[in-house]
């Protein structure tokens, strides 16, 4: 487990490592370098334009001053000036220190937007969203232009599938959508088969490319370094891909940088897949309580005996039965039953493995309409009578109680010896308890005024099903983000 980290933070110091000191002697009014570090050199060469206000005022003043975020050319630094002053205490020249602020600025604004994009995540937002989000950052964060490209695999792992690539041509994105996996694909299904980066610095004459050379001349791209998005199993999700425009060489920041996104798309693709089970049971489950309504009206239905025609003519009316066959009936109503406690028993394993299924997603919404539903299953018991009908009901919903439970205690605590030894038996109390109540509404009902209560409650909790299922589907977010 701790190979992870210790991986991330090197890819974090490879981002954001160490900065640049550059340090300079300026002599007189007209600043000219008289000494300098390579640093300094190599970075600036001479005093910074700038800067000239500043040095003005120091060599004017001989009081110190300091300067933020100087940009020069593509770099930004902080700056120290300090008077320089002979024996007699007068002013000579400037000293200037100066520090290479461009990856300290670079690494907050990429902490800020990764920040924002794990938000995004935790919100639930939709993964195209997420996935377009990063690589519009990682093109602004990066000091040349790159284009970023995330495809993602189905579910056999043999194909990649268009996910982001907002700057790459369209007529490129629609011809590698769908491309399969395999040595010899380009960056991206080299990189997908063999579960590792593939860095092509020069498409033209790379043997990766020989299938998909012209196509990259047509898009104007020169190099691809694509790396392998990877579950938490280590099963394939797809890649992560950085062209250029020219053929290129990655520095070791341009590999973490890919890394750490690679990362963080893993986590938004791995969310959306946990989120899909989630999304359907809150639709099947809800249709499935709504049907065990009904099944008193089917069985009731099942339970009839054929109508026979009415007598027309004398012959017809001396053929009419004189009584009832009443072990035809018996049968009847015996297979009606049957079909009711086996319909019911279907319905509430539909629910119960619903409400599992959104106890255990993330999602607050997700856990409530989970407890909702199960109430829900539990007063829809009132309308049977039959002993087998009501121990099914009762049963299946102290099983969600004990799932759901033990579910979301494990995943708060982390500690499934406090499911075992507290939860487990205070709900199993709670289920001998169900279990009685239960035996004794099948022998006879409730009184009108407790009939009314409980009548009130499942109306209140209806009320409340769709309204939560929407929240799961994460309808009123996009409606917001509609209106925004």
């Amino acid at each position: 487990m701790t190979g992870a980290p210790q991986a991330a933070d090197e890819d974090m110091r490879a981002l954001f490592g160490p900065s640049v000191a550059v340090f300079a002697a300026l002599r007189g009014p007209e600043h000219a370098v008289e000494e300098a570090n390579p640093a300094f050199a190599a970075t600036i060469g001479d005093a910074p334009a700038t800067l000239r206000s500043e040095l003005d005022e120091v060599y004017r003043t001989g009081e110190p001053r300091t300067a933020h975020d100087v940009r020069i050319g593509e770099l930004s630094f902080d700056f120290t000036c300090e008077p320089r002053r002979d024996a007699e205490g007068a002013v000579t020249g400037v000293r200037v220190i100066g520090v290479d602020t461009t990856q300290v600025r670079q690494a907050q604004w990429l902490m800020a937007e990764h920040r924002a994009l794990l938000e995004q995540i935790a919100r639930q937002a939709p993964l195209a969203e997420v996935l377009d989000g990063m690589a519009r950052c990682i093109e602004q964060l990066a000091p040349e232009e790159v284009l970023v490209s995330v495809l993602l695999a189905d579910a056999d792992g043999r194909h990649l599938h268009h996910g982001a690539a907002p700057s790459l041509p369209a007529f490129y994105n629609e011809a590698i959508d769908g491309i399969a996996t395999g040595d010899g694909v380009g960056s991206c299904g080299t990189a997908a088969h063999r579960r590792e980066p593939v860095i092509v610095t020069d498409i033209a004459a790379d043997p990766l490319w020989a299938d998909f050379r012209d196509l990259a001349g047509r898009a104007g791209l020169a190099a691809c370094w694509s790396t392998p998005i990877l579950g938490r199993d280590g099963g394939l999700l797809g890649t992560f891909a950085m062209y250029h425009r020219a053929p290129r060489v990655p520095q070791e920041s341009d590999l973490a940088l890919a890394r750490v996104f690679a990362g963080t798309a893993a986590l938004a693709i791995e969310r959306a897949e946990e989120a899909r089970p989630a999304a359907a049971a809150a639709v099947v489950a809800p249709l499935a309580l709504a049907a065990i309504t009904m099944l008193p009206t089917i069985a009731l239905r099942s339970a009839r005996l054929p109508r026979q025609p009415l007598p027309r003519t004398a012959e017809d009316l001396s053929q009419v039965p004189g009584r009832l066959d009443l072990e035809r009936a018996t049968r009847q109503v015996a297979r009606a039953r049957q079909l009711l406690s086996g319909l019911l028993a279907g319905c509430q394993a539909v629910i119960a493995v619903g409400v599992l299924v959104l106890a255990a997603d993330q999602s607050l919404w997700s856990r409530l309409l989970a407890g909702v539903l199960a109430l829900l299953a539990l007063l829809r018991g009132r309308l049977f009578r039959e002993r087998e009908q009501v121990a099914a009901a009762v049963l299946s919903v102290t099983l969600m109680l004990l799932a759901g439970a033990g579910i979301l205690v494990v995943r708060f605590t982390g500690h499934p010896v406090v499911l075992v030894g507290v939860l487990a038996p205070a709900l199993a109390v709670i289920a001998l308890l169900a279990a009685v109540i239960g035996g004794l509404t099948g022998r006879r009902r409730a009184t009108p005024r407790l009939a009314r209560g409980l009548d009130v409650l499942e109306t209140t909790l209806m009320l409340g099903v769709v309204p939560l299922a929407l929240a799961v589907w994460d309808v009123y977010r996009t409606l917001m983000d509609l209106r925004a």
